[in-house]
């Protein structure tokens, strides 16, 4: 996992939006973010430290990156989870992408290739390397 030059790592995180959208983080300020029962996305969620940035991805429905959000509580139990199996993180929203950047776009884009959304397509939780991030800010209308 590629960190920047102050340490923070990057993450695209995939929500169905008619379960939890953009929408539904704004307006709670802060998220649980639970319910994730795949071993890879479990393993990428416990390296989460406090101030990590996640592309927010609304998926089935939209298909498309829509906004930026950062970890607000790294790996606990997920409160979901009456086994005691799963983990969880706490998200809280940053901004909104002036433009949504769509997984067409994703795949359109040659220095994004390499994603694991676009390796892992089933992964709901996955690293992203800078670069990559930048270049979807990029795409999405945010200044430099």
């Amino acid at each position: 996992m590629q960190e920047d030059e102050n340490g923070m790592r990057y993450w695209l995180m995939k929500s169905e939006p008619d379960c939890f959208s953009w929408d539904d983080l704004v307006k709670q300020k802060r998220a649980e973010w639970d319910g994730v029962r795949n071993h890879a996305a479990q393993l990428n969620m416990k390296t989460m430290e406090l101030g990590d940035q996640a592309l927010f991805y609304h998926s089935n429905i939209g298909l498309e990156v829509v906004g930026v959000m950062e970890i607000a509580r790294t790996a606990a139990p997920d409160s979901t989870d009456e086994s005691g199996k799963w983990i969880a993180v706490e998200v809280a929203p940053l901004r909104k992408l002036p433009h949504p950047v769509t997984l067409k776009q994703i795949k359109a884009e040659p220095a994004l290739a390499k994603m694991e959304m676009i390796r892992q397509s089933r992964l709901s939780v996955a690293p992203v390397r800078e670069d990559e991030f930048r270049k979807i800010l990029e795409m999405a209308g945010e200044a430099g």
